[in-house]
């Protein structure tokens, strides 16, 4: 029996809706609805690119030189972007989940992280991924099973589909009032600046082009659930849409340009945050999770 590079698949189907969960990173491969698909997916032989549809704990984004202080100590993790000498996205991207809760419209994938150099503390993760009238909700549960307190975020990576086509001719409306500014080198925060009267103002829904975003965009304005709407409208007039909730502050938008050159451009990355870029240093938005305590945040997606 051949093994997909993405391990065991768990389809969970609504109606029309259909998608599929994947055992390594435990992270959504595809989603679609009658057959258009809403989240860009990756193929069943490929391996995972672009940390597609995966969970990032426990924190999302980059960690300058993998190092960090917390609680007096100091702790270095591995750098997993050495180009840019950065940890990025966390532990959990390779690891194998489990399914521990299955039904025909929902999945809950589980895991443990364990106590590891750099980070000695100890985690149960879980993520529920769930199709209902309302399009795609994922749960995710973090609960603190040491004997410390620890620090925490999380992230997941879905990219939004175009349908057919690139990405360049879909209209993007991101209800982002700010924008957390980078370096070039290692795509570090350096500052912020209001996005009005700039290139990545898109408050007002306007044509993508060949602008090229990897940023993280904050001052979301929300709707009267508390949540914030991140629209993709494409030529078919299909409009794949992700929300997050109050947990998430931050977005980072991704054109997928740095992806092999098959792929580039063919998914909107919409990152939903807990925190901002290098939290483990900064602490904004980082969670102190005391032992036995649990913190839960949503996202999710649908065709509109």
């Amino acid at each position: 029996m051949r093994i997909a590079p993405s391990g065991e698949q768990f389809e969970i189907v609504s109606g029309e809706q259909r998608a599929t969960i994947v055992e390594v990173g435990g992270g959504i491969r595809e989603y679609a609805v009658a057959g258009r698909p809403v989240l860009d997916p990756y193929p069943l032989e490929a391996i995972c690119d672009g940390a597609h549809g995966a969970p990032l704990i426990p924190w999302p984004n980059r960690l300058a030189d993998g190092r960090y202080r917390f609680d007096g100590v100091d702790h270095q993790v591995a750098l997993t972007e050495p180009e840019k000498h950065n940890a990025i996205h966390g532990f959990l991207r390779w690891r194998s989940w489990r399914a521990v809760e299955r039904a025909p419209d929902r999945v809950v994938m589980g895991t443990r992280l364990y106590p590891l150099d750099g980070y000695p503390f100890a985690l149960d993760i879980r993520v529920a991924y769930e199709l209902s009238d309302t399009g795609l909700t994922v749960s995710t549960t973090a609960v603190n099973i040491g004997e410390r307190a620890c620090p925490y975020a999380a992230g997941q990576h879905p990219y939004l589909s175009p349908g057919s086509g690139p990405i360049d001719d879909c209209t993007l409306e991101i209800p982002a009032g700010t924008r957390i500014v980078t370096d070039a080198e290692r795509q570090l925060p350096t500052g912020r600046e209001h996005v009005g009267g700039t290139q990545f103002d898109f408050r007002n829904a306007r044509r993508l082009g060949e602008e090229r975003l990897d940023f993280a965009f904050t001052d979301l304005t929300r709707d009267e659930d508390g949540h914030a709407v991140i629209r993709l409208s494409a030529p078919d007039g299909a409009c794949a849409e992700l929300w997050v909730d109050e947990h998430h502050p931050i977005v980072e938008i991704y054109t997928g340009d740095t992806l092999a050159p098959s792929r580039r451009r063919r998914g909107l990355g919409v990152e939903p945050m807990t925190c901002a870029p290098n939290a483990f240093q900064s602490g904004e938005g980082l969670v102190r999770l005391e032992p036995e305590q649990s913190l839960t945040t949503r996202w999710g997606a649908r065709l509109a």
